[in-house]
């Protein structure tokens, strides 16, 4: 049913009796076993409230789409601001707004040349494998174990095994080979027979939980792909966009990628909108080939407005410093939090404010996802690593609010069982 100017005034129950019917049936049950029920309604800041009017602390942000917050006023008034003249444009002509978050982009983003726009992170990947496979003549890509880049085809192909073989997108064995995580002599390896296109990897693993890398990890790989004739292609769709506490997590360790993949932050939560970053070397055949990829909605000029500003906002010293605080506040108070709870919560993995915890229960992120949800925080834990959770403050959040969430994070933490796995 809709209400006045179309909006919807589905109870919540019957929204989630909508959704397991018609949407994503296994999704519903799986969120219902863990006693989370949350059907979204008002939400602003970093805070949501659901249909019944119950108000949450927003600790996922969808991956980072919301990164300046829910409906963040500034981005709003672009956005209307946008519609009063622009609509999604036509992809075939150049673009005055695309031509201008293009230049921004590039502008902010080291050894890049070019920007192609697409529509969400798993299409902004598959771009960057073909861009690779173009500028190589090689088909066979490098990614790790337990990766995620995507659902969509190619990107599909190179993430997990477990999801690819289940829509039977895993590929010829010559075409896609993954590596363990954090290992350069598999890298080394996989490299060896001078036939790979492309590494891809998250800057930080994102669907495992956020595991730490190795100082000269990145770096190794970067050495690696040069040594080999292989591009890098960091995926940062949810580690770009200062979450990291640089604009982009390669930029904090010194590496400088062939291609980079953007998405989620940048549309501000509003517009959809990724970007593949390609150097001179891989987008060599945006010289040759005009149509060589097209994407409708990519790159719609009501959305590139609104990354401008997204950008904008990102880079200002105020967002800086504001980011840098919090990363030293989250440092404080979760070492507080392991040394309180040393039996129940094993490791902290911190990069600036993307932030893994993995707890000593097989399921302990998946327990905390339900305990939060009980204390008005939603946190999601990690597909891949039920022990683990995902914690993404916002990089605006205020001093209060962060205490606030660690202080829910410590009541949460307490009601986990202790010393399940040794």
């Amino acid at each position: 049913m809709t209400g006045p100017q179309g909006r919807a005034t589905v109870s919540r129950e019957g929204a989630l009796e909508l959704a397991e019917r018609y949407v994503c049936p296994d999704r519903v049950r799986t969120l219902r076993a863990l006693a989370v029920d949350l059907v979204v309604g008002r939400r602003e800041g970093y805070r949501l409230w659901d249909v019944d009017g119950r108000d949450y602390l927003d600790l996922h942000l969808n991956g980072g789409v919301f990164n300046l917050g829910h409906r963040n006023p500034e981005l709003v008034d672009v956005l209307v601001d946008a519609l009063q003249t622009l609509d999604i444009g036509n992809h075939h002509f150049p673009s005055v707004e695309r031509s201008l978050l293009a230049e921004q982009l590039v502008g902010l983003t080291p050894g890049s040349r070019y920007a192609v726009f697409a529509s969400g992170g798993g299409e902004a990947v598959d771009l960057a494998l073909k861009s690779a496979r173009r500028a190589t003549g090689r088909r066979k890509i490098v990614s790790v174990t337990g990766a995620y880049h995507g659902h969509t085809g190619l990107a599909l192909a190179a993430g997990d095994e477990r999801a690819a073989e289940s829509f039977l997108s895993d590929g010829a064995p010559r075409d896609f080979t993954r590596v363990p995580f954090d290992d350069l002599e598999a890298v080394e390896r996989a490299l060896g027979a001078g036939d790979v296109a492309a590494v891809i990897l998250e800057t930080v693993p994102a669907t495992v939980g956020f595991p730490l890398v190795s100082p000269d990890y990145l770096h190794g790989v970067r050495r690696l792909c040069d040594e080999a004739g292989a591009l890098y292609v960091a995926d940062e769709v949810q580690t770009g966009l200062g979450r990291t506490g640089s604009l982009w997590g390669v930029q904090r360790a010194g590496v400088v990628p062939d291609v980079l993949v953007c998405g989620k932050g940048l549309s501000g939560g509003l517009y959809p909108l990724a970007a593949t970053l390609l150097s001179e070397r891989a987008g060599r055949w945006l010289e040759e080939d005009g149509w060589g990829h097209v994407s409708t909605f990519g790159g719609a000029e009501v959305g590139c407005r609104v990354g401008r500003a997204v950008l904008d906002i990102t880079t200002r010293t105020s967002t800086q410093d504001r980011i840098s605080a919090l990363v030293a506040r989250f440092t404080t108070g979760l070492d507080e939090l392991q040394r309180k709870h040393p039996d129940r919560l094993l490791e902290v993995r911190q990069t600036g404010l993307v932030i893994g915890l993995r707890f000593d229960h097989p399921q302990g992120g998946m327990l905390m996802t339900k305990a939060l949800h009980g204390l008005g925080l939603w946190a999601m834990f990690a597909g891949f690593d039920p022990s683990a959770l995902q914690v993404k403050p916002g990089l605006l959040m205020d001093d209060e609010m962060a205490d606030d969430v660690l202080a829910r994070l410590d009541r949460a933490v307490a009601t986990l069982p202790a010393g399940a796995v040794s």
